[in-house]
């Protein structure tokens, strides 16, 4: 891994993958390395990723001051890494929990950003929250399958305010468009790739949705918002209702897909997520 320092000194690290223009990658969890990204199903055969570990987690150092894990104050993480690499734009692609890292970097530096592709985008940033009926309604696409009424109940006991740490292993599935082989292996490997204490301290005091609704109604840049047909985490409606908030947004609804749709069908969603920045080069 590449690594570079922060405003404060911390000294985080970046992974590139493939080759082509630039496009840095922030992970979700929140404060998850970027190791679950893979090559996001391919996307490195198209673009040069440029796969960031926020500070306190993977390559990254763990900061003096623990109040640099807000997300407010991770947007001077993402200028610093845009300046090491030289570049007068970003091309940001964001997932889940990441999204309102970039959505705050969009904000703060409209003039910074030259595309932005928000995967099963989180929407907190902006105030968009997801009702428990959205999120039945979305669970209920999976009723077919063999988990499902052991994973509907957690989810049930989830909302409920009652949920452990049973249950939320049990709506595993929920994230993902096959429950399968691959998709257990990819959760498994999540394990201990998350920093618990930064998590906590991601979004505590971060967040004035109003004012970051205004800024990015403003924004001129290309936004591509991908949502997943039966991601509980960040369903379509959820999604459709953060693609309002910008002037010049694409909304596309993978069919069939999960939390992390290059995993479902990587094919379409390098194909989509690639155009999209192809289309609106230059």
């Amino acid at each position: 891994m590449e690594t570079f320092a922060a405003y404060d000194g911390t000294e985080l690290a970046y992974e590139v993958r493939g080759e082509g223009p630039a496009l840095v990658c922030l992970p979700g969890g929140p404060m998850q390395d970027c190791a679950y990204l893979g090559d996001l199903g391919g996307l490195a055969a198209r673009r040069r990723l440029i796969l960031a570990d926020p500070r306190g987690t993977g390559g990254s150092a763990v900061p003096e001051d623990p109040a640099t894990y807000r997300c407010d104050r991770l947007v001077d993480d993402v200028e610093a890494l845009r300046g090491h690499l030289g570049l007068d734009r970003l091309d940001l692609l964001a997932h889940s929990a990441g999204t309102n890292l970039a959505a705050l970097y969009a904000e703060r530096r409209p003039d910074r950003v030259g595309r932005l592709a928000l995967i099963a985008p989180s929407a907190h940033a902006v105030g968009v929250e997801v009702s428990a009926e959205v999120r039945r309604d979305t669970a209920r696409l999976r009723h077919a399958e063999p988990w499902f009424p052991t994973a509907s109940a957690a989810l049930e006991r989830i909302m409920a305010g009652e949920g452990d740490a049973e249950a939320f292993e049990a709506i595993a599935p929920f994230w993902y468009g096959r429950w399968d082989e691959a998709a257990r292996a990819h959760r498994a490997a999540e394990d201990g790739h998350r920093n618990a204490e930064a998590a906590r301290r991601y979004g505590d005091g971060a967040f004035t949705p109003d004012t970051t609704r205004a800024a990015l109604a403003r924004l001129t840049c290309p936004v591509l918002l991908l949502a997943g047909e039966v991601d509980l985490n960040s369903p379509p409606a959820a999604v459709a209702a953060l693609a309002a908030v910008f002037r010049d947004a694409e909304l596309v609804v993978q069919p069939g897909a999960g939390h992390f749709p290059w995993l479902d069908d990587a094919e379409r969603f390098v194909r989509t997520t690639a155009g999209f920045l192809d289309r609106t080069a230059g």
